[in-house]
């Protein structure tokens, strides 16, 4: 039997192809188009995981929609009419949209769909819809080991909901609890990421980056006109400060007012104002989602808990709910956003709509380290290579491991390039830039001459699992790096000169790997193991051999606001473009001259 989950229309869409409850493909259609967040339909994403499973569009049994495209209609609709006749430039721009196209989604899938097989019946196979939220949750509890669990979906909005609960056990979801729009706590932080001049539904996660360099001097501000928390986690937000329901901005003037600043230009210069409105929009958030989830924990008494939705992928909150909810085990879906919504609707028509049962003896993570997309061959990679007039060398894998670990030890950046590329926003180490935690200034290195972004952006360490607790303050595994945690305190290095702040907290060491330690000795942890990413592990363990230092800097291999490199092509592109010294293609190495 084939699932095939899709997302699409609103931000990163993607396809996930099951066979049972196996997953056999899952892609990023931006990783195709090279359109960062892609919203289109995910054609090309659907050819890949049928050329991967090596059937046609007409072999599939059950294809699903991660939404109901009526549901988000009406919720639009009845907004537009609260807050009327506020929002009438925001509804005019709105309705040819939904009228053309959103509302009338399932034909628009159905003819999408003919153009990769004509030969595919509509009617025989038919179209599925989840919820929203109900795909995040399945993509939460259903992948995971737990048999039964607390699920926790939390993002800007689906149809009604913005942050809801349910409860897994083996093949159904109970849901239990509901927040419904506009009282968002992801569209509170996007309203945040707008205001500092950040993309909203991209570019969050600088934001959670800027924090630390500020103080959380707004929080109580946050809290007395934006945000009202009760003790059980339920939250409303005050709108008048809020433009998101009919305007064409996040925020409105009172906002402004409120603070004291316009909303900052996107080129303009972060001060120190912004970092502190970045330090207080975050410690407003881990307050709130601690609340919730120590109250969860204490209502329902579950050791496990999973979670969905963007806000699953704020690494610092998922850190603190770990440490201080209550909950003894966490597991995120690591395509946590909209992606992961087709995989959570594919299973949830396996489990929920077909009420097939979970096997008991396999409560494993399901996510295959998030290793679903594609790889190509050797002889591909070495026609590229060659077309390109690109030097090289063939090593094995032994040999490869070791020159890379030479490499990185001599202070070179390497473009590593290898197997199946990852579902989901992070890079895991199949198309990753590794470089040398130990240099102070490989932080600036990267930056500013190969991801060409911001200064302050911190990197993350993938380290050997059982080396991270020597490293980390984390007794726990961390394979999809999203957790956040701090250096071991042995392991510091404190300046001392409280004169420093902001971006000039930047020219201090912080710790013996202080390209991976941001300013507050945290760190963004990706643990690697034998079993589940042998290759990864292997090169690891070669530098560790080398230099008795068991991590290494791990961030995607791209440029700023491009997709991750997904062919031997564009990972060549982005070797000469940038400042990257070694490209690595599967056993193939070339070298800058």
């Amino acid at each position: 039997m084939y699932i095939l989950g899709i997302s699409a229309y609103f931000h990163d869409s993607a396809a996930c192809l099951l066979r049972h409850d196996h997953i056999v493909a899952a892609a990023q259609e931006e990783r195709f188009t090279r359109k960062k967040n892609d919203e289109s339909f995910p054609v090309n994403a659907i050819k890949y995981c049928l050329q991967e499973a090596g059937i046609s569009l007409s072999q599939i049994d059950h294809i699903v929609f991660y939404e109901k495209p009526f549901l988000k209609f009406e919720r639009i609709i009845e907004t537009y009419l609260a807050f009327a006749p506020s929002g009438f430039i925001s509804f005019m721009i709105a309705m040819p949209v939904w009228l053309k196209d959103k509302l009338f989604l399932k034909k628009n899938i159905i003819k999408q769909l003919k153009t990769i097989d004509d030969g595919w019946d509509a009617k025989k196979v038919g179209l599925l819809f989840t919820t929203h939220h109900q795909s995040h949750a399945a993509s939460a509890f259903y992948p995971s080991p737990f048999n039964k669990a607390l699920i926790l979906t939390a993002d800007g909005v689906g149809e009604w909901a913005t942050t809801s609960v349910a409860i897994g056990t083996g093949n159904k979801m109970e849901q239990v609890k509901e927040i419904g729009f506009p009282h968002s706590i992801g569209l509170l932080y996007s309203a945040f990421t707008y205001y500092l001049g950040f993309k909203v539904n991209c570019d969050e996660y600088k934001v959670m980056g800027l924090a630390p360099y500020g103080k959380p001097t707004y929080v109580d501000i946050i809290f007395k006109h934006l945000v009202d928390l009760k003790a059980d986690g339920s939250f409303r937000l005050d709108m008048q400060y809020f433009n998101y329901c009919t305007g064409l901005t996040m925020t409105s003037q009172h906002f402004d007012k409120l603070f004291g600043h316009p909303a900052r230009k996107p080129a303009g210069a972060i001060t120190q104002f912004h970092m502190d409105v970045a330090c207080s929009i975050q410690a407003a958030a881990e307050r709130i989602m601690l609340t919730l989830t120590k109250a969860l924990y204490k209502e329902y008494q579950l050791n496990d808990l999973c979670m969905a939705g963007g806000v699953a992928l704020n690494c610092v909150i998922n850190g603190k709910i770990l440490a201080q909810s209550g909950f003894k085990r966490l597991w995120v879906q690591p395509a946590a956003g909209d992606a992961g919504g087709a995989l959570g609707a594919a299973f949830s028509v396996y489990y929920e709509y077909l009420g097939n049962e979970r096997d008991d003896r396999k409560y494993v993570d399901k996510m295959q380290n998030a290793l679903l997309g594609p790889s190509f061959n050797a002889d591909a990679v070495k026609k590229c290579l060659a077309d390109n007039k690109l030097p090289f060398k063939e090593l094995n894998r032994l040999d490869l491991h070791e020159k890379i670990a030479a490499f990185i030890n001599e202070g070179r950046v390497v473009g590593y390039f290898n197997g199946r590329s990852e579902f989901g926003p992070r890079a895991l180490g199949a198309r990753s830039i590794l470089a040398d935690p130990r240099m102070a200034a490989m932080q600036s290195v990267l930056n500013q001459k190969i991801k060409f972004r911001e200064s302050f952006r911190p990197f993350a360490p993938a380290v050997l699992e059982e080396h991270a607790s020597a490293y980390f303050d984390l007794d726990v595994l961390s394979p999809y790096m999203l957790l956040i945690t701090t250096v071991k305190s042995g392991l510091r290095i404190v300046s001392g000169d409280d004169r420093l702040n902001g971006f000039d907290l930047l020219k201090t060491g912080r710790s013996i790997i202080p390209s991976v330690t941001h300013i507050d000795f945290s760190a963004r942890i990706q643990t690697v193991g034998p079993k589940s990413h042998p290759d990864f592990y292997n090169l690891i363990k070669a530098f560790y051999d080398l230099t008795g230092c068991p991590c290494l800097i791990n961030t995607s291999f791209n440029r700023m606001d491009e997709p991750i490199v997904n062919t031997p092509q564009q990972a060549i592109d982005c070797f000469r473009q940038t400042g990257i010294d070694v490209l690595v293609i599967d056993g193939f190495i070339a070298e800058k001259l």
